[in-house]
């Protein structure tokens, strides 16, 4: 014997059919929805992110790894110098070499700002 407090799960009639297809069909435009959207921003948000990280990544790793190894070719450059002319020699040497190119590259931002 069924119990009167169970009704037979099958498909309502009447009002109560219309509002749980309505229900029904809004639970499913906003689940698709949510997909869409979900979908467009990885697309368009998510990856292109990853892919300036990947790039800052790299070039922050090159970046080091080059001032890196400038800062070891310079100490042999001095020690070098510095056996060849000596420390005080090696050092006005150095240092001219640097305010010559700073005044190079002075020259040649200033000529680009007149362009």
């Amino acid at each position: 014997m069924a119990s009167p407090d169970r009704t037979p799960q099958g498909p309502k009639t009447g009002f109560e059919g219309v509002i749980e297809a309505v229900a029904d069909l809004l639970q499913t435009a906003s689940d698709w929805v949510r997909q869409e959207a979900e979908a467009v921003v990885r697309e368009k948000i998510v990856r292109p992110i990853q892919k300036l990280g990947l790039t800052l990544v790299s070039a922050s790793a090159a970046g080091c790894l080059i001032v890196l190894g400038l800062a070891f070719i310079a100490v042999a450059l001095f020690l070098y110098l510095a056996g060849w002319l000596g420390y005080p020699g090696a050092l006005l040497l150095i240092g001219g070499v640097y305010l010559l190119l700073s005044v190079v590259f002075i020259v040649i931002k200033a000529r680009s700002m007149l362009k």
